[in-house]
């Protein structure tokens, strides 16, 4: 039997990642994660696996972010009942990553229901829930850095450090295609991390891989490269300008790495009296519990000084109430709210995002990547209004943005760390980027010295035999989850539910400014006249 990959997630996108590794030993699925950001890509989250979960054999997962690991749960209540091996540290936070996934599932769909009842519409069930999540935990299997596993006969693997996140690893993989062959090696990269963090060693790998799969993000985009002390100096200015101004500063973060560097740094500059000691509130129960999992893996990290423990600083509020969160409503000025979903898309965020984006005097400060069709997405690019769970927001707080801060290595961190990889023998397939990312990439691996047909990007549900002689082959794919027009929409992170909302903000305003009610209601009586027609043909 040959050896063959499927890119079952990531490829061509940024999220969703998810390989499986077809093996004479057995099938590996390498991550297993959730699809962010425009609506045809979410979607794919709510459909049957594009295999059959019983007949994996085990499962790899780089590490804890829910777009490598949101759809275990699933994996799991679709009868997959095998190892997922992880770091330990890894396994540590998806003992809160994987609940909160549930639980915000269920809390959804039960809003969903609520509105399908009223429309006399048939209910959905949630992708999973928590009882399925717990099931997941009680799968996982821990490994160590720099230590080789048998996670199948005959298949070793080993985690280096990716500097990415607290436990994020890349995966190395040693097997053979057939009794006696040549041990074969592959390097899954997950999510690599730049050389300088807040709190991460600089990322770590082998050399001499035959196929390297490595992801692409930024692979178009440099980013100042700053040191510890001036990254502290960028976000002392914006505390201080947003503070300043008078109103709340907020924060939209990531629960799990995010927060806790700008807790790190917060707490570093306060307790040097270079910033005021403000309130400061981390409303996210799932960043808390975060928090609670750094402290005790305190020794993995590169960060700070022993004697500054910034996760118990005086003035650091933990929020984890709705009602708690809810009183940082009577807050007008000169607090610091962090609270998660980093792109604005989820969470409690969007519920100070509400009650903050309409104040002049108010700060909004992002501080990470925001992907196509989120409203992180929007606010970047300067929406005057938006729409937060159905109510429209115009939008005068100052937006600010900081890159010191994003988990991904840039464009020139992560050509260094490829290079660092060479030789590459055989192949490198080119993921987790949107097209631009990817085709810039290309072009820097070919200027290594690989060829142009070394280095493949492949497409979602795409399948290649890695051939002893000739590399990857290309082979036929069973099936294809995306349509063109729905592939169309997600490679360019825009699709009709964004254009609904712009829409509907644009039709309110055209309303708005119509001399009276009488040519308002024409209005829409034309638009709806239109529909009803466009609905008939």
């Amino acid at each position: 039997m040959t050896i063959a990959i499927n890119f079952f997630g990531a490829a061509g996108t940024v999220t969703g990642s998810c390989y499986l590794l077809e093996t004479p030993q057995g099938r590996l699925l390498i991550d297993c994660g959730m699809f962010q950001g425009p609506h045809a890509l979410k979607e794919l989250n709510y459909t049957p696996f594009p295999f059959e979960p019983r007949t994996i054999d085990t499962v790899l997962l780089t590490h804890a972010h829910i777009d490598h690991s949101g759809l275990l749960p699933k994996l799991t209540k679709a009868g997959y009942r095998g190892p997922i091996w992880t770091t330990r540290e890894t396994a540590d936070l998806l003992t809160w990553m994987l609940p909160d996934s549930a639980n915000i599932q269920e809390s959804e769909v039960e809003q969903l229901n609520r509105r399908q009842q009223r429309r006399a519409r048939t209910s959905i069930e949630p992708m999973y829930t928590v009882v399925d999540a717990e099931a997941c935990l009680g799968q996982i299997k821990e490994t160590v850095f720099n230590s080789w596993q048998e996670v199948l006969p005959g298949v070793k693997a080993r985690w280096w450090n990716a500097g990415h996140i607290l436990g994020a690893g890349s995966i190395e993989l040693s097997l053979v295609a057939a009794a006696g062959g040549t041990p074969l090696s592959m390097l899954f990269s997950g999510d690599i991390g730049p050389r300088v963090s807040a709190l991460q060693c600089p990322p770590d790998a082998p050399a001499g891989i035959d196929y390297l799969i490595v992801e692409s993000t930024y692979g178009n985009r440099p980013r100042p490269h700053v040191s510890d002390d001036e990254r502290r100096a960028l976000l002392e200015k914006e505390v201080k300008d947003a503070l300043t101004r008078g109103g709340n500063l907020i924060i939209p973060a990531f629960a799990v790495e995010r927060s806790q560097e700008l807790l790190a740094d917060l707490g570093w500059l306060i307790q040097k009296n270079r910033l005021p000691k403000v309130p400061i509130f981390l409303d996210s129960p799932l960043a808390v519990r975060a928090t609670e999992v750094f402290e005790r893996h305190r020794d993995a990290l590169d960060c700070f000084e022993q004697d500054i423990d910034p996760f118990r600083a005086t003035n650091l509020r933990y929020v984890t109430s709705v009602e708690d969160s809810q009183k940082l409503n009577n807050i007008a000025g000169g607090a610091i709210i962090m609270s998660a979903s980093g792109m604005c898309d989820a969470g409690r965020i969007r519920h100070h995002l509400k009650h903050n984006l309409w104040r002049p005097d108010a700060t909004v400060l992002l501080v990470g990547y925001q992907a196509p069709g989120t409203l992180g997405y929007l606010l970047e690019n300067g929406a005057t209004q938006v729409s937060i769970r159905g109510e429209h927001i115009t939008v005068k707080a100052t937006i600010r943005r900081i890159d010191t801060y994003s988990g991904h290595a840039d464009q020139a961190d992560l050509r260094g760390w490829v290079k660092d990889r060479l030789p590459i023998r055989r192949n490198a397939f080119l993921v987790h980027g949107e097209e631009s990312a990817l085709q810039a990439q290309q072009q820097a691996l070919i200027e290594m010295g690989l060829t142009a047909s070394q280095v493949i990007v492949p497409a979602l549900d795409q399948r290649y035999k890695l051939d002893p002689e000739k590399g990857a082959i290309l082979l036929e794919s069973e099936r294809r989850r995306l349509s063109s027009e729905k592939a169309e929409e997600a490679r360019h992170g825009w699709d009709w539910t964004n254009d609904l909302a712009a829409l509907s903000l644009d039709l309110k305003g055209y309303l708005q400014d119509m001399p009276n009610d009488k040519e308002r209601q024409q209005t829409l009586r034309e638009f709806r006249r239109l529909m009803e027609r466009r609905v008939q043909a």
